[in-house]
């Protein structure tokens, strides 16, 4: 048997390699994708082969998650309750797309991931299989209990990888967790667990990689220009970017401000309330222009067409559907209201603050002829709203003299 393994190198992953290997008398393949992570990869594949891998397979998907991934989903205005951009959700389907083309090409029966049976990405990774693979097998040792009874906790794991010479360097002491990519980074579990424990205290300075404290944050404002083009930023202060350059650039620029932290207590696809702590600084950035843009060059009617659908949008991204027919058709009715998202944003931005400070575009839909409040510059006719106001108070003038013959009665 063959098995494509979604590979970090960390305990969990290196641990459920030599278990795989133990228990299904498999040929293990791991498999890492650079998604951003800023971690160390040089290592890894030496770390897999002396684990037991048959092979690593390291990729670089980075150009292609934020092409393909993050700029479609930023067309589409999604953050999730409100407040969650996204950042985790959006990867788990690339990462899974690629494994199981790699499943194809190296005729491996089954994947198999670290993913535990009480998140999200479990089902984000399995769905994804489900859409592109019916037939390939996935394993998830952390469903299986016998898994679970030889692991119940980061001590057992720790001597299990002592006694089988896996090289990992870990501690049962475990504040709280991370995952990191080219959108955002996420914190959870341990201390992190308490809602009501501060996470912008000074003794979690240290916790943060991407940001600043807005308090820390330079005292004077920075100016950044961003350029549209149906919809996707295509230039940053007038320097022309791929989309990897794009979010490279502006998680830089929000970082150095202190821009796009989030703390939620959000509702997972299984059922029960988590609490995340979220560092999204060039998305938050982004997600603020996006819609700036879209004030100016969209059209009211399909603007809230597209906003109502938002939710929908971003449940389906957070819950794993992201090859789902549904999110596909969403996806083109978002593509026919980009058309005309186009034209640039200027932003300030200053201690956590993202400030709008003016935009332009050669398809607005601003006609100042008709906004300005001068009378004989406008081309607006006022005495037209007068029959336009008395049409709509129709309805409500039928419903209160219902209402009043109903008292006299």
């Amino acid at each position: 048997m063959k098995i494509i393994l979604a590979y970090s190198g960390g305990l969990d992953t290196s641990v459920i390699l030599t278990w795989l290997k133990q228990n299904y008398d498999a040929e293990i393949i791991a498999f890492c994708a650079d998604i951003g992570q800023e971690e160390e990869l040089d290592s890894l594949t030496e770390k897999a082969l002396r684990t037991g891998a048959a092979k690593c397979i390291i990729e670089d998907l980075r150009e292609e998650f934020a092409r393909d991934f993050i700029f479609p989903m930023f067309q589409a205005g999604a953050i999730y309750e409100g407040q969650y951009f996204l950042g985790t959700s959006i990867a788990r389907p690339l990462i899974a797309k690629r494994m199981v083309e790699i499943a194809r090409t190296e005729s491996a029966e089954a994947i198999a991931h670290g993913a535990t049976g009480k998140g999200n990405d479990q089902v984000r990774f399995e769905l994804t299989a489900a859409a592109l693979a019916p037939k390939l097998k996935v394993i998830a040792p952390w469903r299986v209990k016998n898994f679970r009874q030889q692991f119940p906790g980061r001590a057992e794991m720790i001597a299990f990888a002592n006694e089988n010479k896996i090289p990992v360097e870990a501690s049962v002491s475990k504040p709280y967790s991370m995952d990191r990519n080219l959108l955002h980074i996420s914190y959870e579990s341990g201390l992190l667990e308490d809602p009501w424990f501060d996470a912008s205290s000074p003794q979690m300075r240290a916790m943060y990689k991407l940001s600043v404290a807005p308090e820390d944050a330079p005292n004077e404002a920075e100016h950044v220009d961003l350029a549209f083009d149906a919809g996707n930023c295509v230039a940053v202060n007038g320097m022309s970017l791929s989309p990897l350059g794009v979010m490279q650039a502006l998680n830089k620029l929000g970082g150095k401000h202190g821009i796009g932290r989030v703390d939620i207590v959000e509702n997972r696809f299984v059922g029960m309330k988590s609490r995340g702590v979220y560092e999204t600084p060039g998305g938050a950035i982004l997600h603020f222009a996006h819609r700036q843009m879209e004030t100016l060059t969209m059209d009211r009617e399909v603007m809230q067409l597209r906003d109502s659908l938002i939710p929908k949008y971003s449940t389906l991204v957070y819950d794993g559907f992201w090859f789902a027919p549904e999110r596909e058709a969403l996806q083109a009715l978002v593509t026919e209201t980009q058309r005309d998202v186009t034209g640039v944003v200027r932003l300030k931005l200053y201690k956590g603050n993202i400030i709008i400070a003016g935009r332009k575009s050669p398809k607005s839909l601003y006609d100042p002829q008709i906004a300005t409040m001068e009378a004989v510059a406008s081309t607006y006719d006022q005495d037209d709203a007068t029959g336009f106001i008395r049409l709509n108070a129709l309805r409500l003038k039928v419903r209160a003299a219902l209402k009043t013959k109903g008292k006299g009665d």
